[in-house]
């Protein structure tokens, strides 16, 4: 019986564990409708199902990721259907590493590419789709920065579903205007803006950072206007370290503006799935919010007269770096579905996926207020906050893919680790620098 060895991250833990191909899910590469009995036995019910996992439990995620299984499931001559199983975005990761390891992988679910999709790769949970792709031809249809994170090895191993999500700024209009407040273009004109902000009792930033990854994105952000993308890039490849000085600087503007009482009071202990950080929005407490783009759904699916007070903008450079400002954080694509099955399955099931790329989905997606990742995109948007961040995506140098979805798992459980010991004030940002940097190190060793 072949084995395979899946190296993958969840929570802080590093598993590593033997899987059989013939036990994990229904099928996993190796495809229960193909190992029936050499008497040619009919497929059972059960073998005509997919089981998809994702993470659209409410609002504007649910109604996009949904609407392919739906369609599907009305309109497939395969004999298969699909079994939607959305779970909540922080337990989703651990979920899927689990069931990974222990044999119970489904047969087609989503991640967010980068490191963790390499490593499902690598372990066997995935299949390469080219010959798909160009069957159904969707490569005509997607984004060529969306195929790319959809690739590896110069194979492409995932579907893109939804929204072209970038990190940036939301802020509320009417308070800019209450308070004379312009746009800012710079940190230091940001920097001014929160601090007149303070002085009328507002908390400049609206951050719930119990998840880790929503205070990451000020990490990001800083770090590459500081320093652009060759820090980070040359950090992973071994070739430079976490300990530069544009990671020096993104923890060093972090805790001072910790100090500045920029961020709400137990900023650690706020849960972004809970909504903690949108209240403070919608009840005029905070003025800015930095968080992915995906919130032009999140927004006016909660209200949409709140929404009509929200503006966004790039986040600002920083002073005297020459770094490129038009460097965007994010990814092109959002969630990207993978496929662990093989044969006439792997085929309904990126059927399934397909629908993704659609005038209904399309249409679906522009309505809950996401930015689908295909070549038509910009033919479609009419609000002009999620405009605005189209043509931030299309006017970037790059898009550089969140850093806990590009870094290995385990790196980048050390990176959010140590982002949250910098909004805690619990360590240095030198000595986060070199933690980051000995997790990356040790990786590489390996």
């Amino acid at each position: 019986m072949k084995k395979r060895m899946l190296k993958l991250a969840a929570l802080t833990l590093s598993l590593a564990m033997v899987a059989s191909l013939a036990a994990c899910g229904n099928g996993g590469n190796g495809d229960s409708s193909n190992d029936q009995a050499s008497g040619g036995d009919a497929k059972t019910e059960e073998d005509k199902v997919i089981t998809y996992w994702n993470i659209g439990t409410e609002g504007a995620d649910k109604e996009a990721l949904e609407y392919a299984v739906n369609e599907f499931n009305k309109n497939t001559e395969s004999g298969y259907r699909v079994e939607n199983v959305p779970t909540q975005n922080d337990n989703y990761k651990e979920k899927l590493v689990v069931a990974m390891s222990s044999g119970e992988c489904p047969d087609m679910y989503t991640s967010w590419s980068g490191g963790p999709m390499n490593e499902y790769i690598e372990s066997g949970f995935a299949q390469p789709l080219d010959d798909l792709y160009e069957k159904y031809g969707l490569k005509d249809e997607f984004m060529d920065a969306a195929l790319a994170q959809a690739t590896y090895d110069g194979k492409l191993y995932a579907v893109p579903t939804y929204n072209v999500s970038l990190a940036g700024v939301f802020y509320n209009k009417e308070m800019f205007a209450k308070y004379e407040l312009e746009v800012p273009t710079t940190v230091s004109e940001l920097e001014a803006v929160c601090d007149k902000l303070k002085a009328e009792g507002i908390t400049p930033f609206a951050l719930a950072n119990g998840p880790k990854w929503t205070g990451s994105m000020y990490f990001q952000c800083l770090a590459a206007r500081k320093g652009g993308l060759e820090p980070f890039q040359s950090a992973v490849s071994g070739e430079g370290t976490f300990e530069d000085e544009c990671f020096i600087y993104a923890g060093e503007k972090i805790q001072e503006w910790v100090k500045k009482g920029y961020f709400p009071e137990g900023v650690n202990s706020l849960s972004e799935d809970d909504g903690q950080a949108k209240q403070l929005m919608y009840q005029e407490t905070a003025a800015m919010m930095v968080i992915g783009s995906w919130y032009t759904g999140t927004f006016p699916s909660d209200s949409p007269e709140f929404y009509e007070k929200i503006g966004w903008f790039s986040f600002p450079k920083v002073d005297g770096s020459d770094a490129d400002a038009s460097i965007q954080i994010g990814t092109i694509g959002d969630q990207f579905v993978s496929f662990n099955c093989t044969g006439e399955k792997l085929e309904a099931a990126f059927e399934c996926a397909s629908y993704y790329a659609s005038e209904g989905a399309k249409n679906v997606m522009v309505e809950v207020g996401k930015i689908p990742p295909t070549k038509d995109a910009a033919d479609l948007i009419t609000d002009d906050v999620t405009k605005q961040i189209l043509d931030a995506a299309t006017d970037a140098s790059s898009v550089q893919l969140w850093y806990d979805q590009y870094l290995p798992p385990a790196v980048a459980q050390v990176h959010l680790d140590t982002c949250q010991e910098l909004f805690g004030l619990t360590m240095t940002p030198e000595e986060a620098g070199a933690k980051f940097e000995q997790a990356m190190e040790e990786y590489l060793a390996e």
